[in-house]
This record gives structure tokens, sequence and C-alpha cells, in this order.
């Protein structure tokens, strides 16, 4: 800061912000621009508005609220550019920092600004029935044409399995769920629950390559409808249903398995004993539940994603443990846990995967949900990969069976990856 007074150029106060180290170029709406000239990866603050964003809001939600309204814009590998921020200070602007923004800008940044109208407010009891069905619409029933961009013609929204380093995105989700077949010991005849279906993608390869009679529940009504849609078109409607419909409605029990892929994040740990627990209800004895879900590293600082990017914009009232607690809840629950692996490579494959698409998609996926709601998703996607890959995050599928006190009709050695990771051919 000059002696004389004057406020210091904006873009060499957030250069400084960072530790004037993350190698990016500054440059801000005073014409200021601070950093390497040559820089891969440039950070354009557009307006006093962003400023208000930044220096206003907690943890990551007030660069989200920049970022997404246009106010603060990225130039270069958005995912590069979020790694160099994060490694200095977790993309947050520090409160110790904060006055020195505030006095090359002036108190009106502290000034209240309205958030990006993609924001979520919830009300209600978290994870209550009503408050969920919000939640998961607010995410998933947006556009069934922009996810088919992004996920590609699987419309799976979860990790996939790379089978080798030069499987495609849709032969890694084909790949994740033969496994999950194969983990559940899937066969013709047999019973599949699947919570948090999505659009139906386990259901329908479980009903066309092994046979089963599938149910799948959701609580987004565009995924029903594309979903059915799909099983309709496939000639799988004897086999194959999806029901719009919270899983602790689900009536029917003595389900031969049940996978949970991607559900277990939406509970909350308050309700994760409840939720093993009703699961294990709906299972016959020596049934298989497969929970496939994100996790934190570790069960010493579970991740409450209140107020932040991910709860304010992506996932409301998510919640991620670590995958200790999750184990330890399902063996209370009664069932017996046989196999466990931790898939965080995969994951960041996955999201590098639809980034590529989201890109390749760019000026259609705007057009069809708004600039806003598209840079929500490029800011999510190019994140949630550096914190695979950085691990920050993990994704664990946990295998257990439900207990009789005896035999619990599983292999003496795990039988699904000799195999290979290809789906099994059926007629």
């Amino acid at each position: 800061m000059a002696r004389s007074g004057r406020r210091a150029p904006l873009a060499e106060v957030f250069d400084r912000v960072t530790g004037s180290r993350t190698g990016i170029e500054f440059r801000a709406y005073d014409g200021s621009r601070s950093g390497p000239r040559d820089a891969s990866v440039r950070v354009d603050i557009r307006s006093p508005r962003a400023v208000s964003h930044l220096v206003g809001a907690r943890n990551d939600l007030g660069l989200a609220r920049a970022y997404v309204s246009g106010g603060l814009e990225v130039h270069g590998d958005l995912h590069d550019a979020l790694r160099r921020l994060w490694r200095v200070n977790e993309g947050n602007v520090p409160w110790r920092e904060r006055g020195r923004v505030l006095r090359a800008v002036g108190l009106r940044a502290l000034r209240p600004v309205e958030p990006p109208p993609e924001e979520a407010r919830l009300r209600g009891r978290r994870h209550s029935r009503r408050r969920s069905a919000v939640a998961a619409s607010h995410h998933y029933d947006v556009s069934n044409r922009f996810y088919e961009w992004i996920l590609g013609p699987s419309m799976a929204y979860t990790c996939a399995v790379y089978p080798d380093p030069d499987a495609t995105l849709e032969q890694a989700q084909s790949a994740k769920h033969d496994l999950v077949c194969r983990k559940l010991g899937l066969a013709e005849g047999m019973r599949l629950l699947d919570v948090g279906c999505g659009w139906g993608g386990m259901v329908l390869h479980a009903a066309r390559h092994y046979g089963v009679r599938a149910l799948g529940v959701t609580l987004s009504q565009r995924q029903v409808e594309w979903g059915r849609r799909a099983i309709a078109e496939a000639g799988l409607s004897d086999r194959a249903e999806l029901r719009l419909l919270d899983y602790r409605d689900v009536a029917e029990t003595g389900f031969d398995a049940i996978s949970s892929i991607g559900l277990t994040e939406h509970v909350g740990k308050r309700r994760l004993p409840a939720y093993f627990e009703f699961l294990h209800a709906k299972l016959r004895p020596q049934g298989r539940l497969l929970n496939h879900c994100i996790t934190r590293p570790d069960d010493q600082h579970p991740l409450l994603l209140r107020a932040g990017f991910i709860d304010r914009y992506v996932f409301p009232d998510g919640e991620l443990l670590g995958p200790g607690h999750i184990i330890s809840t399902m063996h209370d629950a009664g069932l017996e846990l046989r196999h466990e692996e931790n898939l965080r490579e995969h994951y960041a494959r996955t999201l590098a995967g639809w980034e590529e698409n989201l890109a390749a998609r760019w000026p259609a996926a705007v057009a069809e949900v708004g600039e806003g709601r598209a840079r929500v998703w490029r800011l999510y996607l190019a994140g949630a990969r550096v914190s695979f890959e950085d691990d920050w995050l993990e994704l664990h599928q946990v295998l257990g069976v439900k207990h009789t006190g005896g035999a619990a009709a599983m292999p003496l050695r795990p039988d699904w990856e000799p195999a290979g990771l290809t789906p099994r051919a059926r007629a």
C-alpha cells in the first residue's frame, strides 16, 4: 500500500492475497495488472460487484458467486487455475487479507449484493421428504438434453470405472455398472432395488445383461421421464421399472440385492443409521448391498457442505463423511462387510470426461440452460476434479451382506475381477 494513502492497484492486491506465487496473471477493472505477463492462466476481476462477492462470503462461496455471475473470468485452464489458487489458500480470500482488499476498493465492497439466481435457498427440516425432493429437483430437473451432452449416452452421473487407461467414458460407465452387478452376484430372475437410480443406467444394465427384475427410485421427475422412455425403447418394461419415489417409501421387501450409487451423500450423518437399517430390512437373508459414494479422506473432519458453493449451487444439503464412519454404520445395521475399495482416481478421470463434453457443447449448453447455470457446472467439474486428484475427496465402494449369523453365501475369494471389467455378453 502506498504511503500517500492512494489505493493500491486492485490486481496487485489480489496477487499479494494469493501469496504472489500462483503464476497467475491478475487483471482488474481499474486497469491494473499483476503477475507474469506470459502466464497460461489469467484471472480478470471485472467489476466492484465481483469484489463484494469475494470479500463478503465465507468459504468458497464468494469465489463461486463472482464466477457464476460473470464478474470474475478465468482465461486458460480453469482446472489448472483452481489447483494453483487452492494450494495457496483453498481459493478463499483469507480474513486477515480482506482488510487489504477493502483498503484497495473502499468500504462499499461490504455492502450486501444479491447472489446469482442459480443459488439455492431451501426451507424446512434438512433431509425431510419435502426438502429432499426440492433439493433433488434443484440439481436434476434442469434439462435432460443438457445432461445428455455432459454425461454422454450412458446418462450415468456417478464415478465410472476405467478398465484401462485408453477406455472411453462410455466404456467406463458400462464397466462400472457391470462391476456392481458382479459384486452383487446378480443372476437371472433375481430382484434388484436401485435407490437414487438417476436416469436408470444401473436398472437398464442389470435387466439387460443379467436378466433381473429391477426397480429404481428417484426424486427427479425429469430422470423418471427419461429413464422410462429408455426402458421402453430397450424392450425391458417387463423387467425394469422407475418410480418417482423417496427411497423411504418403497413398500416391497425381500430383494436379492440393493445398489446405492451416489445417494449416501444426500442422506446426512444423523440419518445414516436409519438409512442402512431401512435397506437392511428390504433385503432377504444373505442378500447383498453395494454402497458407492463420495467420502472425505478421514473420519476426523466430516465435511458439511452447508453455506458453500456445492451446497448452494450443486448438491443442496449434501454431507460427506469418512469411509470408516460409513462402514461402521453399515456394520451396526446388520450388514456384514465383505469388500471395500477406493476408486478416487477413476472419479478424476470421469470428471475430466464430463469437462471435455461440456467444453465441446459450450455454446449449446449456454443456450439450453443459461450462462449462469452452465458456469456453475464448469466450476463444479473443474473443482471436483482437483479435489479427487489431490485426495481431498475419495470414492468408496463397500459391499455388505445381510447378516444371518451363519453362512453368508459369498465366494471364498472375490469372483468379480477375473472376468474383467467389460459387460457380460447376453442375448
